[in-house]
């Protein structure tokens, strides 16, 4: 597996070795070995989350305070998204800015969203299913969100006229998030 860093600290894209032939393919998605040994840290996923979206849906931008702050392990096993974090961390050089980047089952392309970001994603093709791994539980009392179309971040999606949960839509802006 390749590592790409982005221009956000710890912000990491992961790509796949894959073993292709006229049968199809084959590659290890994940192996915690493997993984940790790359990352030069031991993260410990324990729940995978399984995401069905159709065209249009906007998820997002989902985050959990502490003591659940969540590090995300993201790939698209069926279709392409148009995948954002927002950097919270208010040290870092990213503050406030967000990082998009396109995640499809053509492309294989994995990425590492480490603690302190706010996720969500956009579906681009038909329908999409997406897979991550968390390494903390999901915890309803310590999950936040910013609104997907926040003036602040002026985060660029890709399909106008969005599809939003009710929850999704609901305005919690970045200025007055939670700051890691």
């Amino acid at each position: 597996m390749e590592l790409i860093q982005t221009s956000f600290k710890d912000l990491l894209l992961l790509k796949p070795l894959i073993f292709d032939d006229s049968r199809g393919f084959f590659y290890e998605s994940y192996n915690k070995n493997n993984f940790n040994n790359l990352l030069k840290k031991k993260i410990d996923f324990c729940q995978d989350n399984h995401s069905f979206s159709k065209k249009g849906v906007i998820r997002g931008l989902h985050f959990q305070i502490p003591p659940f702050v969540q590090v995300k392990l993201i790939r698209v096993c069926k279709g392409e998204i148009y995948d954002v974090v927002v950097d919270l961390r208010k040290h870092s050089e990213t503050y406030g800015k967000y990082f998009a980047t396109i995640l499809s089952s053509k492309n294989k392309l994995q990425l590492f969203v480490p603690e302190g970001f706010a996720h969500g994603f956009q579906v681009l093709s038909r329908s999409a299913e997406i897979i991550y791994k968390v390494n903390k539980f999901y915890s309803p009392t310590h999950e936040r969100h910013i609104h997907f179309n926040d003036p602040f971040l002026k985060v660029e999606w890709p399909i106008k006229d969005p599809i939003i949960s009710k929850k999704d839509n609901t305005f919690f802006s970045f200025k007055d998030s939670y700051k890691f």
